[in-house]
């Protein structure tokens, strides 16, 4: 049976279009700062984030820990961030470990805290038993919350909490392009208030490699030194920079494509009655909680992919599945899902 892969945005192939590009690719030494591809890539995110410059990475995992690594001094500093958010659950230990950070956790609903949690979290001045609170991390859109989209205005409410405590604040744009299709605000609106951001292109930009952090001046020359110190600096990555510029003016758009099939999705299981949350359906992610079947997560994953051929993941909810669509989910494949994965967890919920 084929697979319809609903694993993750993660799992998208270069389209021919994006193929082509890449061999045609300019190219030249990236490290020196000669490869043409790269740095028109570099200033287009960095414009497009509202920031002064860009600093093209291998990945956006490398993007969290080197803006970490800029804004936290080893010694105790705190990151505050959500419970779920990919520093905590899918980054090895490395903002500790790698950037010298005490990760704060914060339980905010679906990957999104308030600016009252943050300012209840904040280590008193003075306190030299706490350590000290530094930076704010915010996850857009969230990731193992379901791909939710925070509001522009509660962005700026933590933000103003942030300055106002004298923290440093970091936006993870993993699926930031999902955000500004689902909501209509920009991303230079949501993303220039941070001191560093970051957009990646192997999601649902459907780029094979790569994303772009993006900040002051000053702060992408000094992120330039963690880059080299940590192995990621190229050679001629102006192939894979090509395929990140023609995501950019190909993929961004249809973005919304996945986000149609997504809420149908939900809307085909919901009317099925499996339990999916509708009103948390709000770009490309599915979650079902299996837990109401009486269906074991793992055991619904398996039936799911050898029975029914469809490939779900899991999130950090010890009952919840989740389904995520992206460039190489088409409407067929939307339509397959809808019916595979009623039939095959009735099945094994009657089992």
């Amino acid at each position: 049976m084929d697979r319809v892969n609903l694993y993750s945005d993660t799992q998208t192939r270069p389209t021919e279009g994006m193929r082509r590009a890449i061999a045609a690719a300019e190219v030249a030494d990236e490290q020196r700062g000669l490869d043409p591809t790269v740095n028109a890539l570099q200033e287009r995110v960095a414009e497009l984030l509202g920031h002064e410059a860009g600093l093209f990475l291998p990945s956006g995992t490398m993007c969290n820990a080197i803006a970490l690594r800029l804004h936290i001094r080893p010694g105790g500093d705190a990151v505050l961030l959500d419970r779920t958010a990919h520093p905590m659950v899918a980054e090895a230990g490395g903002p500790a470990a790698v950037s010298g950070a005490f990760p704060q956790p914060l339980d905010g609903d679906g990957g999104i805290f308030t600016a009252q949690q943050v300012e209840a979290a904040l280590a008193a001045p003075g306190d030299r038993y706490a350590p000290r609170s530094r930076l704010v991390s915010v996850e857009q859109t969230t990731n193992m919350g379901g791909g939710r989209v925070w509001p522009l205005a509660t962005v700026h409410e933590v933000l103003a909490v942030a300055r106002r405590h004298g923290l440093r604040a970091h936006l993870d744009g993993a699926r930031l392009l999902n955000a500004v299709m689902a909501s209509g605000v920009s991303a230079a609106d949501y993303a220039s208030g941070f001191d560093t951001a970051w957009l990646d292109f192997t999601k649902g930009l459907g780029a094979p490699v790569g994303a772009m952090l993006a900040g002051s001046r000053e702060l992408i020359d000094e992120a330039w030194r963690y880059k080299q110190m940590w192995g990621g600096a190229m050679r001629q990555a102006g192939i894979v920079a090509a395929a990140g510029l023609y995501a950019l003016d190909h993929h961004v758009e249809r973005l919304a494509e996945d986000h149609a099939r997504a809420r149908r999705l939900a809307e085909t299981l919901a009317a099925a009655g499996l339990p999916v949350d509708l009103q948390q359906v709000e770009t490309n992610f599915v979650q079902l909680d299996v837990g109401p079947l009486g269906i074991p997560r793992n055991d619904a994953l398996d039936r799911l992919r050898d029975d029914a051929g469809v490939l779900l993941s899991t999130t950090v909810h010890p009952t919840v599945v989740r389904a995520v669509t992206h460039l190489d989910v088409s409407d067929a494949d939307v339509d397959e899902a809808g019916e595979a994965i009623p039939r095959a967890l009735g099945v094994l919920a009657r089992a």
